[in-house]
């Protein structure tokens, strides 16, 4: 199958390279896919942070309200058990996304493009550039190979 795809309808940045085989293929295609996965978790992890920051910049209202409504012994334990409380042991979210950023997001990205430059010359999407023209309706407007 090798040779099948180097048809000129891939394009050069996504062609596989001569001889690789399937297998190889399949792999780094599933290798992107995974990095793909941990690059929306990176984005949960920022909605969570910002969700989070959000919510303990609200309880400053709360607290104000309870006081406002005589409350005061409820608003002092939200003010002080609640507000500003690290989410784990130590860290505040901006701690823990800085930490995945800098630690498991940076080793994936490295290790992933660090495999796509061993087994593909760098080459992005092989594999989804070949399910495109296998799937693709040759001749058809909306189907074109390339840009």
């Amino acid at each position: 199958m090798a040779d099948e795809n180097q048809t000129g309808t891939v394009d050069e940045a996504h062609a596989r390279p001569n001889r690789m085989d399937d297998t190889t293929v399949e792999a780094l295609g599933e290798l992107s896919k995974a990095l793909e996965t941990i690059h929306r978790v990176r984005g949960h992890l920022y909605s969570a942070h910002q969700l989070v920051g959000g919510a303990d910049l609200t309880l400053d209202r709360v607290v104000k309200l309870l006081r406002e409504a005589g409350h005061d012994e409820v608003a002092d334990r939200v003010e002080h058990e609640l507000l500003g409380r690290n989410l784990l042991p130590g860290r505040w979210t901006f701690q823990i996304v800085e930490e995945f950023d800098d630690g498991y997001y940076a080793a994936f990205q490295e290790i992933e493009r660090d495999t796509r430059e061993k087994l593909a010359g760098g080459r992005r999407h092989i594999f989804e550039a070949e399910m495109k023209e296998r799937r693709r309706t040759h001749g058809m407007p909306g189907h074109e190979a390339t840009p």
